[in-house]
């Protein structure tokens, strides 16, 4: 009878390609927990963390008869942080389409009689961001006035890029509800 718990990773995907259930579920028991730690590590949330691990191995089930694995350790690592990549620039690309949305719809109202003029709006835009924390108004100054990325203001402000990000998104939603008079719904 095989000690499916003393299987050496080789053995093992060997048994995942040949669609051993048993092999699967062993891989799982031995990376799970691991994998999800260096998911937290990179976003900082544990049910995102978990979701981006399950994704990892429903994949590699779905595909066991045709993934070509060396390293396994090496292998689910790098997948999670591929993963991890992935969801980071997803969720970066779809902050920057709201922040579009809204920054396209005050250009091109910019111009109509509903809109007070160009000085007013900077005016009103200036005294809503000093409502805001004083920390939130200087990451999102230095993201969208200043141009700097994530990374460099997580460095220059000794924070994590989770938190800026949390930052420039609290923003936006707060210039958005108390900047609405100036849009044309």
């Amino acid at each position: 009878m095989l000690n499916k718990k003393a299987t050496d990773n080789h053995s093992l995907i060997t048994f995942l390609y040949e669609g051993k259930r048993w092999a699967f579920e062993e891989i799982y028991n031995r990376y799970w927990k691991k994998l999800l730690f260096v998911a937290y590590n990179q976003i900082g949330v544990w049910e995102e963390a978990e979701e981006l691990v399950q994704e990892v191995f429903l994949s590699i089930w779905k595909r066991h008869d045709q993934v070509q694995i060396q390293n396994l350790d090496l292998y689910l690592t790098l997948s999670v942080k591929n993963k991890v990549y992935d969801y980071i620039k997803s969720r970066i690309s779809y902050r920057k389409y709201q922040e579009y949305l809204i920054f396209q719809e005050i250009k091109e109202n910019r111009d109509t009689e509903n809109i007070v003029n160009f000085q007013e709006l900077t005016n009103a835009l200036d005294k809503v961001l000093n409502q805001l924390p004083e920390k939130s108004a200087e990451v999102f100054r230095k993201s969208r006035f200043e141009d700097q990325s994530v990374k460099e203001i997580a460095d220059q402000l000794n924070l994590t890029p989770k938190a800026v990000e949390y930052h420039i998104t609290k923003s936006l939603k707060f210039l958005q509800e108390n900047l609405k008079s100036y849009h044309i719904n």
